[in-house]
């Protein structure tokens, strides 16, 4: 009986990216155990609430900057500005002792600058709305539905949650077509750095051709000098006639 064949195991990069997903997905599920309560914005610098401030932060799920600030998606980008003012001044590692304040600090700042960015922004606002359809269609409501147009807090976890779940998806598309792409392009590289090896012992060749030349030429003179020599020592001596038999 033969044992079916093992898949071969994977390479370096395709296992960092394996478990940059996995990463990615056991702290979507830990983001999804967690209550959203209505957004609000802590006010007194206490050190109760900067910790209590800092540990959100380091426990929204990342790829959503919304939930990073502490924001509802659709505000303006004037309101960004006012709350990762009043975060960053919070939770900055100059004004609390707690050690998680500067990881926390560099996640509010990015998120605040991919919100700033039109492009990312963008994308993040497609996969939110992409979620709330997936919710609709999976709850078999319409846009018209009173859950739908007066959500309650069960309706904007769920959907809180399908975004999660959607921006997983989408950064592991991502992530493989930068695969995709970075092996297409080491290819074209390499390609590129072929036909300049081809190009340079094709120099090479033609500087040790021109280099040998000289000896080239005299060798050949040496030849010829020889063969005219030998020559002229046979055309002294007379060729005897054959005689013909019969």
């Amino acid at each position: 009986m033969t044992t079916p064949e093992q898949p071969p195991p994977p390479k370096e990069d395709e296992k960092d990216g394996l478990e940059a997903l996995d990463a990615l997905e056991k702290e979507a599920s830990e983001f999804n155990k967690v209550r959203f309560p209505k957004p609000t914005t802590p006010t007194v610098t206490d050190p109760k609430s900067q910790d209590a401030e800092i540990d959100r932060i380091l426990k929204a799920f990342k790829l959503d900057a919304y939930a990073v600030l502490n924001l509802q998606p659709g505000i303006p980008d004037s309101q960004i500005k006012i709350q990762y003012r009043k975060l960053s001044l919070l939770i900055h590692p100059d004004k609390t002792s707690n050690p998680l304040a500067p990881s926390a600090f560099d996640r509010l700042k990015k998120a605040q600058t991919e919100l700033q960015d039109p492009k990312q922004r963008t994308h993040l606002d497609e996969c939110i709305s992409d979620a709330r359809m997936l919710l609709i269609r999976e709850r078999k409501l319409t846009t018209d539905s009173p859950e739908v147009k007066e959500p309650d807090s069960e309706f904007l976890a769920a959907w809180r949650k399908k975004t999660v779940e959607v921006l997983v998806d989408a950064e592991a598309r991502r992530r493989k077509q930068m695969k995709a792409q970075l092996q297409e392009e080491g290819r074209e590289q390499r390609k590129v750095d072929e036909e300049v090896e081809v190009r340079k012992r094709r120099r090479e060749h033609e500087v040790k051709w021109e280099e040998t030349r000289e000896s080239r030429i005299g060798s050949w003179r040496d030849f010829q000098k020889g063969a005219a020599a030998g020559k002229e020592g046979d055309g002294g001596k007379k060729k005897k006639k054959l005689k013909v038999l019969g």
